[in-house]
């Protein structure tokens, strides 16, 4: 399925849309870091959730469990807040 990187990740991918394959969010996320390395721990905490600064949007809805399953025809965006002052 497609995956939507965002800016802040791209060091890891070198590209703004990627390939990746899963049943559930955490199934791609590991898909992703078996590909792009260290891609995953910026995405997921300790506790295997995903972090508070990162969203996931599956077809245009945010998902809040890892474990939310896919579908190989979803479109994936990952979307990371920045913050400053």
């Amino acid at each position: 399925m497609k995956v939507w990187i965002p800016s802040p990740l791209r060091s890891y991918t070198n590209q703004r849309e990627v390939e990746a394959n899963g049943a559930t969010v955490a199934d791609l996320l590991a898909d992703l870091d078996r590909q792009y390395p260290g891609l995953r721990f910026r995405m997921v905490d300790e506790q295997g959730k995903i972090r508070r600064h990162m969203r996931v949007f599956v077809n245009d809805e945010q998902v809040f469990d890892v474990m939310c399953r896919l579908h190989p025809t979803d479109a994936v965006h990952i979307v990371q807040a920045l913050s400053g002052g």
